[in-house]
């Protein structure tokens, strides 16, 4: 008789909690990753499992009616009553709620059946058999015939549910590893335009090159990234005279050698700080925000290196330090080092008396819509990278009178840039950058260089995903110089540049462009040139 009892008493327990077990794996069907990781049925506090957090725990309820999103309405609220107006194994969230419709771990299971064994076990040491009655075994009854079909199919997906899991297991690239990777192939050419600087551009043939990224992203904490990329690209920019109008995802030889491109180690410092120890291939935007829309570092976004960043921001490189602490969601500090010859131990080389970049800015969040970058950009033998041969340096080691391994000069950059989200799907930017460099060598004197841009940004245009933009600017000038044989530049050039992302896929997308450049080298006697390009980014 003792075991029929307990037998009457344990069924409605067990059996409400696999009705709960197979409604919340219905409704997880339709919950994102993030709402299946968060605890959903929740038992007696000194039996949950150890990933719900003691906070997201409110005390015993002695009625159903304390749940405020549980209505006598819903299907299986007589059975939520059950447990916990006649049994108490049941408790909810600090606000109140029991999210019945939510799906839960099977931990959380094994941890509510146990609750409610555990309270059926006092009843039944207590005497209290009465407490089950003819209405309960019918109910029983009831709910078996009628979930018969869905409990049965609930088994045989928990049991395809294991094998794929052990399946994964088995074969994964790494427990503390992801590996992706990207490839931009492009298609470029001069559309139009002969002669720059007296020259004749020869480089008017249709050229397709190819860059391609392999990358290892670790994780040993959770909350910290060790980057590793691998990359060969044999893309090259037309050479049309001047630095104005390359592209931001050419390389530097034209060889498909891989190589290590990138490596660094971002790690937490308290809660509102992140450090970044970067050993190779550096860039501005591992350190803080360039506040660009289009900066997609070459595989999206803007096509030309002008268009993806303010120029200023290519005078830092390399390996060193970077450190960003947010004092709000609305402000932040980031501050990194960057040197271009940390590895190279010979003479005016190395981490701190070779090339390298300073930076210091402070990022500001009026809004969600409006982010305002300040920059500043301390340099040495870092030119930038774009803009016009005087603007660049091209030829800074002929006006020194020095060899090119002996060259020097410093510069100091300020510049502001601002994106406004006017709606969400127009997008208003733009920047301004002004450098200082001082010959250190040679030929003494100093140059003023300034440029700057206005971006206009269609996100989501025609399909989510796509990204159109216009960006209208002019490209780094020398505006005075005192630096025998660097004069100014005479005229101004302007950038016009207009692209369409299109998103294929998730993994495809294709970007068809064009460069319009006006008197190129800040020249008048120069053509216009325009240059046109075709992206196709593969990632996976």
């Amino acid at each position: 008789m003792q075991k029929f009892c307990k037998y009457l008493l344990v069924s409605p327990a067990v059996f409400s909690v696999m009705l709960f077990v197979n409604t919340a794996a219905f409704a997880g069907e339709t919950s994102s990753n993030s709402e299946i990781n968060q605890p959903q049925v929740l038992a007696n506090p000194d039996t949950r499992t150890q990933n719900i957090a003691p906070d997201q725990i409110m005390g015993q309820v002695t009625s159903v009616s304390q749940f405020s999103d549980v209505q006598p309405t819903d299907w299986a609220f007589q059975a939520l009553q059950s447990l916990v107006e006649r049994y108490g194994c049941i408790a909810g969230y600090p606000n109140s709620t029991y999210r019945g419709n939510r799906a839960l771990t099977r931990y959380e299971f094994a941890a509510g059946l146990n609750a409610c064994l555990d309270r059926v076990n006092e009843l039944i040491a207590t005497a209290t058999g009465d407490l089950v009655n003819k209405e309960d075994l019918a109910t029983l009854q009831k709910l078996q015939e009628d979930y018969s079909a869905e409990l049965a199919t609930l088994r045989d997906r928990v049991d395809a549910v294991e094998v794929r899991t052990a399946e994964l297991e088995a074969n994964q690239f790494s427990t503390t590893t992801k590996l992706q990777g990207q490839v931009v192939a492009v298609v470029s050419d001069v559309l139009s335009g002969n002669t720059v600087n007296g020259e004749e551009i020869t480089d008017e043939n249709t050229t397709l090159g190819v860059r391609a990224r392999v990358e290892f992203v670790t994780s040993f904490t959770g909350q910290d990234t060790l980057f590793t990329r691998i990359q060969a690209n044999n893309i090259l920019s037309p050479n049309i005279g001047t630095p104005e109008g390359n592209l931001f995802f050419a390389g530097e030889d034209g060889t498909t050698n891989a190589a290590i491109d990138a490596l660094f180690y971002r790690f937490p410092l308290g809660e509102k700080t992140q450090v970044i120890a970067i050993a190779n291939g550096g860039a501005a935007d591992d350190v803080t925000s360039t506040v660009n829309l289009f900066d997609g570092d070459g595989a999206f976004g803007a096509l030309s290196t002008f268009g993806t960043r303010n120029p200023i921001y290519n005078q830092i490189g390399g390996a060193g330090l970077g450190v960003t602490h947010e004092f709000s969601d609305k402000l932040a500090l980031s501050l990194g080092y960057l040197s271009g010859t940390a590895n190279d131990p010979t003479l005016n080389n190395g981490l701190f008396n070779g090339a390298y970049g300073a930076l210091a800015q402070l990022t500001v969040k009026p809004s969600d819509r409006i982010s305002i970058g300040l920059t500043y950009i301390n340099s040495y033998n870092q030119p930038l990278l774009t803009g016009s041969n005087a603007a660049t340096f091209q030829d800074i080691a002929a006006i020194q009178g020095l060899p090119e391994d002996q060259v020097g000069f410093s510069s100091n950059s300020y510049g502001v840039q601002a994106s406004i989200g006017i709606t969400d799907n127009i997008v208003l930017g733009g920047w301004a950058g002004y450098t200082n460099s001082q010959s250190l060598r040679g030929t003494s004197g100093d140059v003023d260089i300034w440029n700057y841009a206005v971006t206009l940004g269609f996100p989501d245009l025609g399909k989510k995903g796509n990204l159109a933009g216009i960006i209208a600017g002019v490209e780094p000038k020398v505006t005075s110089s005192d630096i025998a044989g660097l004069a100014s530049d005479p005229d101004t050039s302007y950038h016009l540049e207009a692209f369409y992302q299109y998103k294929l896929s998730d993994n495809i997308t294709i970007t068809p462009g064009v460069i319009w450049l006006t008197s190129p080298d800040h020249n008048n006697d120069n053509d216009d040139v325009v240059i046109g390009a075709l992206r196709t980014t593969f990632s996976f």
